[in-house]
């Protein structure tokens, strides 16, 4: 070969070795990730999807295959929870459509004996749980209205999640 064919063969293979190791780098499932089709109808009034996994290796993972289901009845809001090393590289991920009372204990947690943290979310609309708590700022429970406008939630409850919340934040 000629120094220049030699040059030039390295440098493909350079170029093919630098797109193998892109490739083979964890990436996080973004909106973009999404295909949006026709709208579909919802079995029921305010229906609505989650991402929805079981220990998926990490949020690309999860999202990637999650099932495109409408949740059940009975459920409101999506689920999210991350376990991940102290150096933040995801261990597991689950996700799911869960009913209020999944979502009084959010936030982060360290289990310092076996070096995770644990952090869960919540959040109400569709496919909302696209991304994954992190840290304390990722790992809360947002929602679109106020729970005290949630149907079939009384006063008490209301002022029990209050009062859960307070304490977890204390």
């Amino acid at each position: 070969l000629k120094p220049g064919h030699l040059l030039l063969a390295h440098v493909l293979l350079l170029g093919l070795v630098a797109g193998w190791l892109r490739a083979a780098q964890p990436r996080d499932f973004t909106v973009k990730d999404i295909v949006y089709l026709h709208p579909s109808t919802t079995p029921f009034p305010h229906g609505f999807k989650c991402f929805t996994c079981e220990r998926a290796a990490d949020n690309y993972e999860c999202n990637r295959w999650a099932p495109d289901v409408y949740c059940p009845r009975g459920t409101r809001y999506c689920f999210s929870q991350h376990m991940m090393r102290v150096t933040g590289e995801s261990v597991s991920v689950t996700k799911r459509c869960v009913p209020l009372e999944d979502c009084l204990s959010t936030g982060c947690t360290y289990v310092k004996h076996e070096e995770y943290k644990i952090c869960t979310s919540c959040c109400e609309g569709t496919i909302c749980n696209l991304p994954l708590p992190r840290n304390a700022s990722d790992a809360v429970f947002t929602t679109l209205s106020p729970l005290s406008s949630t149907p079939g939630l009384s006063g008490r409850a209301v002022l029990t999640a209050v009062c859960l919340l307070l304490g977890l934040m204390a």
